[in-house]
């Protein structure tokens, strides 16, 4: 018999999602340290544009490194300028006696900081998890073996998170719903599972179509999801008042979520719905940690990031919706809702 997709575990499995989230995360602290970074910043606080200027690093992995920063209490951003905190200037600066650096001097090759620093510098991100042989991460996704075994991943994290999602959103008075990016379609499934009116379609380009399809007929959730093809730069198909981006805007960089913004609005009818489920920074990109760390991962292997509260709900009304509030579902996710006007 198909999973009930409207069914919770018994249990809480946070850690075991935070070791995979946040596995980059030592790295880009190691990557930081091996450039004595905190060091520098405790003698010259600094905004972003003068950290990027002074290590000639680039804004996206910059920012994604100093929200790590910010997280974790080792730096804070007062009106825009960052400085050092007392724990830094104990532990993580040079002429102290409980200097930790050299703790971590050892660590300074491992080939993932070696990555983060390239990523510092470039904006590029690094080879799907540190091979130097393999594709961009989206180019990679045109490749049926790793298609297939990324959307295994993603599949099964969106069997637990999809359920979560689903029992917070208000759909009433909706009545078709575009899973955009859809993978899967796990997201359009247990929406549909737990709002029986509505009716889905994973939208997705070749070969995560085939793989789609298959998953949601064995799912038993062909009668009301199905699958559409295409390329979500360039257009949506009409007719649905609610679209999805599941853990998709964090993969891109701020231009191709403008645009990706922009078609949902081309799409979208007045009052149409739209829902951003991700891993979200909170509004002064201080936290929470666990989204901090899994940031990192994003940075180093894609063109995107997680995104904070303002930043999403400044994206939004720039596009043409109206933003509406951040709420909490499990394991460090979350999503925002926004209307289009």
């Amino acid at each position: 018999m198909p999973h009930d997709l409207t069914s919770a575990p018994a249990t809480d499995p946070l850690n075991i999602y935070r070791y995979r989230d946040c596995l980059y995360a030592a790295d880009m602290v190691t990557a930081a340290l091996s450039v004595d970074f905190f060091t520098w910043l405790s003698a010259n606080p600094s905004s972003l544009a003068g950290v990027c200027e002074h290590f000639g690093f680039t804004e996206r992995p910059a920012d994604t490194m100093m929200t790590l920063f910010a997280a974790n209490g080792w730096v804070r951003n007062v009106g825009g300028v960052f400085e050092t905190t007392e724990v830094t200037g104990e532990f993580l600066c040079a002429g102290t006696v409980w200097d930790v650096r050299p703790y971590y001097a050892s660590l300074h090759d491992r080939p993932i900081a070696r990555d983060f620093l390239e990523v510092l510098k470039t904006d590029k991100p690094a080879g799907w998890s540190g091979d130097k042989k393999a594709f961009d991460w989206h180019k990679a996704m045109e490749q049926e073996d790793f298609a297939r075994k990324f959307t295994a991943a993603m599949d099964c994290r969106g069997v637990y998170l999809s359920q979560a999602l689903a029992k917070k959103l208000d759909l009433s008075g909706r009545a078709r719903l575009l899973d955009i990016g859809a993978g899967s379609g796990i997201y359009a499934c247990g929406i549909a599972a737990q709002h029986t009116h509505m009716k889905a379609v994973a939208f997705d380009q070749a070969p995560v179509d085939r793989i789609a399809g298959k998953l949601i007929e064995e799912r038993g959730c062909a009668e009301r999801v199905s699958v559409a093809t295409g390329n979500m730069f360039d257009g949506l198909p009409a007719g649905f008042d609610v679209h999805l981006y599941s853990n998709v805007l964090h993969d891109w960089g701020v231009p191709e979520v403008k645009k990706l913004l922009a078609v949902s609005h081309a799409a979208l009818p007045v009052g149409g719905l739209l829902i951003i489920h991700d891993a979200i920074i909170n509004a002064d990109k201080t936290g929470p940690l666990h989204v901090a760390e899994y940031s990192c991962l994003l940075m180093h292997s894609t063109q995107g990031k997680c995104y904070s509260v303002g930043e999403y709900a400044a994206l939004l009304d720039e596009a043409g919706f109206t933003p509406g509030e951040y709420h909490d579902t499990i394991i460090a996710r979350g999503f925002m809702t926004a209307i289009r006007r």
